[in-house]
């Protein structure tokens, strides 16, 4: 589509041409144009006097081209019909069916394709004479593909006036039919309660609905199209997310509120898919609630991307600091420390490592956005959501523990697959330490990390892509710095005896990361799963260990060929342990890490029913593979503190377990601005919004947030 400066020049152009060609000239009750053919079409033949008929314009749209809605978007014109009418015959606005969305570049129109019927209801008075008479109605559109062309023509109708006793048609013809369940499956009134707030740090509308019409929707499919052009930006995503019974959805400020011209009620529809769509009129919050619901912007009000940019980078940097990606990244620096003598190997390998995990942020990134798009409730860290993913890992990791240990060689680290990557100064294996730093290093959600990841999913992808690019440059920056400064470079001790030491040294932290994923696999497929993973595990040891003897045998083939005959075999007892993953049944609660409290599994109802009791409610979002969480409970949930606190204001323990996939945690999740865990929310006595703690608990913390909840102070 093109720009709309573009689109009114074209416009002036197809005027012209409708002049030229006669487009405008009057028109028969089937009026064949260019591009639409259109007629009139009533629900009924005949009518009585003071009856509504409703009368609709036929649009049949040659493949490809497409007319507007009410709304067209972000570029258009809709539909119109002047009408002329017999004396005291009235018409009404159009009843407009639901809309498809369309995308066109940066772009989005709301627009209707191949067929559409536009009723209007037209009211006979109560004098009306019996007989024939005629409706006209000059019928105006915009048609685009390439370019939009204005159209126009003169339409009539031929309808019969009957007397009240003679009755009207009872059974309409197709065409009437499809009037009638057009105006019957038009977006009406459902009783919906609905309220918007505009956020300003974040420039979103949180829209918040409500109501028995919400029953049984499938929230996933949300979308809401705004009758105002100019209050969203239209092709920026729309994050829907449950609250509580109803319904809340994130959607992108438009001029209207950027430049402080918001409506005094959002009105439009809201649709959960086709035949499916009711009309929304909501009203602003009160200036004090608008502070309430889902903070896009993590509470930190980071200032749009600037400040997104800057809290990835420091998260990215945190990242070097947690326990899953440390074992990765201690061997990138023994690697340095081998190229201490030459200092253009070092820097060169420092930029491949970068650009590997800047690449692998980006890939994982615009995965998530597309499986987001798609309908999938995946958040950061799905990949180890992902039993056949783990077990890859379980297995990458003890392998590599193997060879640093010395029972084969490939280099002093995982720079390589043989012995033709170390002619290559280890730069394909300085890419791949990047790109498998950052596998394991993405479930670790780390400080400023979360909140930044949490206000890219609310942005269009390039801006979201720009922020995972800012991770993997974080998470880069010391080894690029220490590669690049040659002060720096130069500190780093001289090779020596002491680096097969190291070597074999840092297997171990390599085996302490199999066995963590291993532990995460047998949360999601169970111990029959285990046992599986565990024998493929024994067959690929051997299968190294072959390698390795090969590697020193004067006849290498057959040894090789026992090697991979073990590979063959632990590869399908692998896939098969991962398939028991849809028959472990995992609930999204789990054991309590809080003494003597227990653990109930998590869910909006079980919410909204303590808090309707008076108790304050403690929420824990967290994974088994999230090793920040599992560090929080260990460190401050499990201290005698915060069991005291927990028994001493009766505040609920509810875990919500995203090890495995889960469409309620991840809607939860979205609805707080974050797209992964860990999370913690408290929930004071007395209603109103959830406290969110810090992602690093502290017992004081803890504690503090228990008693500001049992005595139903506000939180912060």
């Amino acid at each position: 589509m093109s720009h709309p400066r573009v689109l009114a020049v074209v416009m002036a152009l197809g005027l012209a041409a409708a002049g030229l060609f006669g487009l405008a000239a009057p028109a028969a009750r089937a009026a064949p144009v260019k591009h639409v053919e259109a007629e009139l079409v009533p629900q009924s033949r005949t009518v009585a006097p003071g009856q509504t008929l409703y009368v609709a314009l036929h649009q049949k749209i040659i493949p490809g081209w497409h007319t507007y809605w009410r709304n067209p978007g972000d570029a258009g014109e809709a539909t119109t019909l002047d009408w002329t009418l017999p004396p005291g015959w009235s018409a009404g606005s159009i009843v407009w069916p639901e809309p498809e969305r369309f995308v066109a570049g940066p772009l989005m129109n709301y627009v209707f394709s191949t067929e559409v019927y536009l009723p209007v209801a037209i009211q006979v008075p109560s004098d009306a004479r019996p007989g024939r008479t005629t409706l006209a109605a000059t019928a105006n559109w915009l048609v685009c593909k390439d370019v939009c062309i204005p159209e126009t023509t003169k339409l009539s109708l031929p309808v019969t006036v009957v007397a009240a006793a003679a009755g009207v048609t009872s059974r309409p013809d197709p065409a009437g039919q499809a009037v009638a369940d057009t105006v019957a499956n038009a977006p009406k009134p459902a009783g919906l309660k609905a309220s918007f707030a505009y956020l300003a740090k974040s420039e979103q509308v949180r829209l918040t609905l409500s109501g028995g019409a919400l029953k049984g929707q499938d929230i996933s499919k949300a979308y809401f199209f705004p009758y105002d052009g100019t209050v969203l930006e239209h092709v920026k995503p729309q994050l829907p997310a449950k609250a509580g019974a109803g319904l809340t959805l994130l959607l992108p400020a438009g001029y209207a509120f950027t430049h402080n011209k918001a409506p005094a009620k959002l009105e439009g529809i809201i649709t959960f898919g086709p035949g499916r769509a009711f009309e929304v009129s909501a009203t602003p919050v009160k200036r004090g609630d608008a502070a309430a619901g889902p903070r896009p912007d993590d509470g930190g009000g980071f200032g749009g991307l600037p400040g997104a940019l800057a809290f990835a980078f420091i998260g990215g940097l945190i990242l070097n600091l947690m326990p899953c990606v440390f074992p990765v990244l201690s061997i990138k620096a023994a690697a340095l420390a081998r190229h201490v003598e030459s200092p253009g190997k070092a820097a060169a390998e420092g930029m491949v490592f970068l650009v590997g995990c800047v690449l692998t942020f980006v890939a994982l990134a615009g995965a998530l956005i597309l499986a987001q798009q798609a309908g999938q409730a995946v958040g950061w860290g799905f990949q180890l959501q992902s039993a056949g993913v783990v077990a890859a890992l379980t297995l990458l990791m003890l392998a590599i523990g193997l060879n640093l240990s010395g029972v084969f060689e490939i280099g002093l680290s995982v720079q390589g697959a043989g012995q033709g990557l170390a002619g290559q100064g280890g730069l394909v294996g300085a890419f791949f330490t990047g790109v498998l730093a950052v596998v394991v290093a993405a479930p670790c959600t780390a400080p400023f990390m979360a909140g930044a990841i949490g206000w890219a999913f609310t942005r269009p992808p390039v801006e979201a892509l720009s922020v995972f690019v800012a991770l993997g440059l974080g998470l880069a920056a010391p080894f690029v710095l220490v590669s690049l400064i040659p002060g720096l470079f130069k500190r780093l001790p001289r090779p020596g005896a002491w680096m097969e030491g190291l070597k074999k040294t840092l297997a171990f932290p390599m085996y302490g990361s199999a066995a963590w994923l291993a532990w995460v696999f047998v949360q999601q497929a169970g111990a029959n799963g285990l046992a599986l993973l565990f024998a493929a595990a024994v067959f690929i040891a051997f299968a190294v260990w072959l390698f390795g003897v090969s590697q020193r045998a004067s006849r290498p083939w057959l040894p090789r060929f026992g090697a991979v005959a073990g590979l063959l075999v632990a590869i399908p007892l692998a896939v098969m342990g991962s398939a028991m993953t849809a028959s472990a049944e995992i609930p999204s609660g789990g054991p309590s890490p809080v003494s003597g409290i227990a653990a109930e599994p998590w869910s909006p109802a079980k919410v909204d029913s303590l808090r309707a009791a008076g108790r304050p409610v403690f929420v824990d979002f967290t994974a088994a593979w999230c090793v920040t969480c599992q560090v929080n409970e260990r460190t401050a949930l499990a201290t005698a503190g915060v069991a005291d606190a927990f028994r001493r204001t009766n505040t609920a323990y509810l875990r919500a377990d995203w090890t495995n996939r889960n469409a309620d945690i991840a809607d939860a999740l979205k609805a707080q601005g974050r797209a992964g865990v860990p999370l913690y929310l408290v929930y004071d006595a007395k209603g109103g919004e959830p406290q969110v703690l810090p992602q690093i608990l502290t017992e004081g913390g803890v504690v503090s947030a228990l008693n500001s909840a049992s005595a139903g102070k506000p939180t912060a």
